[in-house]
Order: C-alpha cells, then sequence, then structure tokens
C-alpha cells in the first residue's frame, strides 16, 4: 500500500501563483534534501505521520474545496508523491504541486499545475537546481524566483533570457520576505520590462508564519 510522511493537511487561501485568493487544501509533506537560507517551513524537515492515500484523499474530501496544493518540504522527495498526484486528480481535484526544481518532475500527472522554484544565489541551493526540468514545463506551469537582492534578481533576469522561460510558461518573481523589499523590486521590474509577474505572498499579508495557514 502506498503511503506517504505527512507534515500537515489544512484549509487556507492559496497565497502565490495563479490560483491566489482560492479556498485550498494544502497537503503538506514531510522531509526535503534542501537547506534554503529563507525557507519558511523547517518544522516539515522532519516528524510527520504516515497515511495511506486513501487516507489523504479522505482528509481532503472532509474540507469540500476543489483546489488542492501538495507542498513540502519537498513532496517529490517522497516517491509515492506520484500516485497521491494521480489520484487526486482522478477525485476531480484542481490540483498543483510546489516544488524545489531539484528533482525530476517529467513523471508528473499531465493534470497537475507544477509550481517549481528556480533557487537563487541567495538561497544558498543554486547548484541543486536540475535545469533539465525546463524542457519538461508545459503552458499550465509556472516558475517562481525567490529574490533576496539585486544579484538574485540579475540572475533571474538572465535565465529568462538565456532559457526563454516566459516562451514556456508564466514566470513569478517574489520577493524574499524581511530581506527584499517589495517596492524596490517592483521598480527593478518596471524600469527593465520584464516579463514576469510580481507576487506577493497573500497568506503571509493575513497570518505571518502561523503553521497550517
Amino acid at each position: 500500500m502506498s503511503r506517504l510522511r505527512i507534515t500537515e493537511i489544512f484549509l487556507s487561501l492559496q497565497g502565490e501563483g495563479r490560483s491566489a485568493g482560492f479556498p485550498t487544501v494544502f497537503v503538506r509533506l514531510t522531509g526535503c534534501p534542501l537547506r534554503c537560507h529563507y525557507c519558511d517551513t523547517a518544522y516539515a524537515f522532519s516528524g510527520g505521520e504516515w497515511h495511506s492515500i486513501d487516507e489523504i484523499l479522505q482528509q481532503v474530501a472532509d474540507f469540500h474545496v476543489d483546489h488542492v496544493c501538495v507542498t513540502g518540504g519537498e513532496p517529490l522527495a517522497q516517491a509515492d508523491c506520484l500516485p497521491l498526484l494521480s489520484a487526486l486528480c482522478n477525485a476531480g481535484y484542481k490540483v498543483s504541486l510546489e516544488t524545489s526544481g531539484a528533482l525530476d518532475i517529467s513523471d508528473v500527472d499531465p493534470r497537475v499545475s507544477r509550481v517549481m522554484d528556480l533557487k537563487t544565489p541567495g538561497s544558498g541551493e543554486m547548484t541543486r537546481n536540475r535545469m533539465l526540468n525546463l524542457d519538461s514545463l508545459r503552458v499550465r506551469d509556472q516558475v517562481k524566483f525567490v529574490i533576496n537582492d539585486r544579484a538574485d534578481y540579475e540572475w533571474s533576469c538572465e535565465q529568462l533570457e538565456q532559457f526563454r522561460i516566459m516562451d514556456r510558461c508564466e514566470v513569478l518573481f517574489s520577493p524574499a520576505q524581511d530581506q527584499m523589499n517589495p517596492t524596490q523590486l517592483a521598480d527593478w521590474m518596471v524600469e527593465d520590462r520584464v516579463l514576469a509577474r510580481m507576487q506577493l505572498q497573500l497568506h503571509k499579508l493575513l497570518w505571518g508564519n502561523q503553521p497550517g495557514r
């Protein structure tokens, strides 16, 4: 039987990406091979409880909403994340996956919207980027850059141009909380006419760093 180690399953508003603002069930898987400097979910690195896919589906169904986001940690670090994603799609949910981009995304169910980070220099994990993932991107996917400073911003713009990511899918620039002034990032993007969408983390504005919100 497929089982996954789960840190939490909770209902909140989606704070990022294309479905920001929608009531969404978050399934947070335990464990992550990365240690980004700005990580706000370090509590999901260890612990958690084992659940079967059927148990997860039942907990998700109890919330009675259409959107489900599988996140972490790094959800793809657990092999049974893939059948979980397919099971959620089969159940009729609008499913998104938040992934670091360090692991292969090519086997993810094509019905899933993949929100993939490209780790900037300021993350401390830039060398973990699996650039081959860019070849697997589809129009329903999104690539996110978390910007800590001017160096991160310039590096991110270089990746956009080198790999023409904006021709593959939507691109998001997100200021790192408490590290990057959002107004400054907005000014840079306007000045340079960056072909990306700036986003603020809605859940952080509403609830701060509370787990389960």
